[in-house]
């Protein structure tokens, strides 16, 4: 009888501290613990340590963490006909565990499953242009619409961002030639008025020079100047600009001079 009282008070100790070992439970600081009992959802515990009741309770660990998953490549047509492989980025976490394990199954694969089609959905309703051009609308307005659908499992959708837009090649080089004819058309667009900010300058100089003939002498020794100073073999005779005029205006009178007697001589015949 010693002996299996001594047996009987080893089992129970055995029992005990299995017991024991299975109620204890550890929760970290970034996971909580939504606990089961009889197969109804009692509590959300942690972090530090929970009990559990042997058999009658059940725990579900939850991670509060950012989590992020990728959206897989999808073949979307967008609303001006062009066919892009497009994929995005999603980061979410957890803000009512109890929900997130009570209203949903597999939330991560529901949030995936959701994700894709709302990718499919909103680029298909935006044109080529949009998409490359507003991404952080199209991802505001993902990031609304999952948002909007999660909340009620206790999830909440922190960011969504398209990963890459990947477009057919002959669209590439089409947009490569828009890009080089829009380059080749701010040039002229450029040198045009380059040319016409100089035709005016000049304009303004030439009426500077009309009201001040010293300024043409003083820009026609500046000429000299300029030409003196380089290493080269050309000779150089100024000559006065006034002796050009008076030479000018003697050869025109000279010319108006023969007309006359050509128009006399002709009248006289």
């Amino acid at each position: 009888m010693q002996g299996f009282g001594v047996l009987f008070i080893s089992v129970i100790i055995i029992v005990a501290i299995m017991i024991i070992l299975y109620a204890v439970r550890i929760i970290t600081e970034y996971d909580r613990a939504v606990i089961f009992r009889l197969g109804r959802a009692i509590a959300v515990k942690g972090p530090g340590i929970i009990l559990l009741w042997p058999v009658i309770d059940r725990m579900v660990r939850v991670s509060l963490r950012i989590l992020t998953f990728e959206v897989p490549s999808q073949d979307v047509i967008t609303k001006d006909n062009v066919t892009l492989k497009i994929s995005a980025v999603v980061y979410f976490k957890i803000v009512d565990p109890l929900n997130a394990v009570v209203q949903v199954a597999d939330y991560y694969n529901a949030i995936s499953q959701l994700a894709q089609t709302t990718l499919r959905s909103i680029c298909g309703e935006a044109e080529l242009d949009k998409l490359l051009a507003e991404r952080e609308k199209i991802n505001a307005e993902m990031q609304d619409i999952l948002d909007k659908h999660t909340g009620p499992w206790g999830i909440k959708i922190t960011i969504v961002e398209l990963k890459q837009i990947d477009m057919p090649q002959d669209m590439q080089r089409a947009m490569a030639r828009q890009a080089e004819a829009e380059r080749d058309r701010r040039a002229k667009i450029i040198n045009a008025d380059g040319e016409f900010q100089a035709a005016q300058r000049l304009s303004d100089a030439a009426k500077i020079i009309a009201e001040n003939p010293m300024a043409l002498q003083l820009r026609y020794l500046q000429t000299l100047n300029e030409i003196s100073s380089t290493n080269n073999t050309t000779m150089i005779m100024p000559i006065p600009l006034d002796i050009i005029r008076e030479v000018g205006r003697s050869f025109s009178s000279g010319n108006s001079s023969n007309d006359a007697n050509n128009t006399v001589n002709a009248g006289v015949k």
